[in-house]
């Protein structure tokens, strides 16, 4: 006989087991529940549109235009990369998304600090040139925004799908 065997905690779960057992029992709820009542994708843009108010001062850069929606098809181009217009005030952001990342320019010309947004996970900090250009090599795998920080202003895009 064993000193667990004496002590009676031979085969009772340790902490270790009971922590294992309950994130396993979470992840199987959490699969039932996706399959048995999805969160509605009308509420799931409503969060995405509520944590862009974690920034209350900051500005909201309205997307003016959208290669999807507003450009004339091209006879032949099959992949071709996204080109979106935001705008708020003075400021005016070009981006190209593609499936290597993302390419873009802030008018007027200024040295921005830029995140990309991915949901409430942690931002993707990107530098504009005193020109206003910067680059991602992170293409968006979802649901994404940006953040322009300024020396004297906040502004954020409007979130879209990549």
């Amino acid at each position: 006989m064993n000193a667990d065997d004496e002590n009676g905690t031979a085969g009772e779960p340790g902490p270790d087991q009971d922590a294992f057992a309950d994130a396993l029992l979470e992840e199987e709820l959490r699969q039932a529940a996706a399959v048995l009542d999805p969160v509605p994708a009308e509420l799931v843009q409503t969060v995405l549109d509520a944590f862009v108010l974690h920034d209350l001062d900051a500005r909201l850069a309205e997307l003016t235009f959208d290669s999807v929606v507003d450009a004339l098809p091209v006879r032949g181009v099959v992949d071709a990369p996204r080109m979106l217009t935001f705008r708020s005030g003075e400021v005016t952001v070009d981006v190209e998304v593609t499936g290597d990342g993302l390419i873009g320019q802030v008018l007027p010309p200024q040295s921005v600090r830029i995140e990309v947004l991915g949901g409430p996970g942690a931002a993707r900090p990107v530098t504009a040139d005193t020109l206003g250009r910067f680059t991602s090599d992170t293409p968006p795998a979802g649901p994404f925004a940006l953040r322009l920080r300024t020396g004297a202003e906040v502004i954020v895009t409007e979130w879209l799908r990549a």
